[in-house]
């Protein structure tokens, strides 16, 4: 028989930044995780999208206009924010964060001007998105200042990992840059939710999807989801484009969304939801740790509500992942760290000692 260490854990105290539901989330059960909650957020994104913006137009508001208004730099309100810049101290422009406004590309001559960045590129969902017509091709939540000729060198290269500044990678493959990765995920996340039957978040990101139970959601967004948190920019374009469109971006607006739908790393929850991350002397499992196999493993717990386990370290970062009830920890160090189990009825977090 297997001997098994019973340890009492010390509770674990957090701070969470909490936040007021905004009106616009009122009828959303906020309750619900998995598809359930997916499928209500995408109902209230569409139903709520009542404007839809043409592309470029002569006698109305068109995406130039919107885009001139939401990626304005706070800094200098002459400008844009590139996405995918990360340098304005340099002589190459294609590093550039940020454009006068004015200097935006109509022509085919663009060289040190900026133009429409489609973060879900056109060619890549399914059907392409199209710009000759208002729709899912000029949806301004997907739509972004980039300098024109990064906007080319990105062209439609899914993202991919990687760290520092903005750069295709050996495989071809594009990282947008550790400013911008969160941004990206979550304009991929409401793409998904607003058009999802066209906009597959695995047709653009690539890597493995192992967090979501329906394998929709490539591990890769969920990182940056959380590794790179809703900056004030993001708040105030989410802002500008929703008075325009009259729907927004729910991950923009709180991050752990995202962690309700798909799992992964906690993110940051604005709001403090019921389903954010809490205590569990409310449920009656336990958490045990086999000594002899090197082995934490939950019992007492109905397995068709276990979602996942993670083993989280004092940084932050995930070490160990499972969709079953144990988690093998052969090559770990003695310390402190934190497990989080994820059910469908919420997520729990503990502090464990390993000797």
């Amino acid at each position: 028989m297997k001997y098994f260490l019973k340890f009492i854990f010390i509770f674990f105290c957090f701070s969470v930044s909490t936040g007021q539901i905004p009106s616009y989330y009122q009828n959303i059960n906020l309750n619900l995780t998995g598809d359930q909650l997916k499928n209500e957020l995408s109902n209230l994104i569409s139903t709520t999208h009542q404007t839809l913006v043409e592309y470029t137009s002569s006698v109305s508001v068109d995406t130039w206009d919107v885009i001139k208004v939401s990626d304005g730099f706070s800094s200098d309100t002459s400008k844009v924010l590139l996405v995918y810049g990360y340098n304005d101290n340099d002589a190459t422009v294609e590093n550039d964060r940020t454009r006068a406004k004015s200097l935006s590309c109509h022509t085919s001559s663009c060289f040190g001007l900026w133009n429409r960045e489609h973060v879900f590129p056109k060619s890549l969902a399914s059907p392409n998105l199209i710009t000759n017509f208002p729709g899912a091709g000029t949806d301004v939540h997907n739509l972004r200042a980039c300098d024109y000729s990064t906007n080319a060198s990105r062209s439609n290269k899914k993202f991919d990992a990687g760290n520092g500044n903005s750069s295709s990678n050996n495989q071809g493959n594009w990282y947008p840059g550790d400013e911008w990765k969160g941004d990206v995920a979550r304009i991929i996340m409401y793409m998904y939710l607003r058009y999802p039957n066209q906009c597959e978040p695995t047709n653009v990101g690539i890597g493995t999807q192992l967090f979501s139970p329906n394998g929709d959601m490539p591990d890769v967004f969920l990182n940056w989801n959380f590794s790179d948190p809703v900056s004030e920019f993001e708040e105030t374009r989410n802002n500008s484009i929703a008075n325009v469109q009259g729907n927004r971006n729910p991950f923009i607006d709180n991050p752990y969304l995202a962690t309700l739908i798909w799992n992964g790393p906690a993110a940051e929850d604005k709001w403090a939801s019921a389903n954010s991350t809490k205590d569990y002397e409310d449920e009656n499992f336990e958490v045990l740790i086999n000594s002899l196999n090197n082995e934490i493993i939950i019992e007492n717990l109905d397995l068709n509500t276990l979602l996942s386990l993670e083993l989280i370290n004092m940084k932050g970062q995930i070490i160990k992942f499972s969709k079953n009830f144990i988690l093998r920890t052969p090559d770990l160090a003695s310390g402190i760290y934190l497990i989080k189990i994820t059910t469908k009825h919420g997520s729990y977090l503990r502090k464990i000692s390993l000797n």
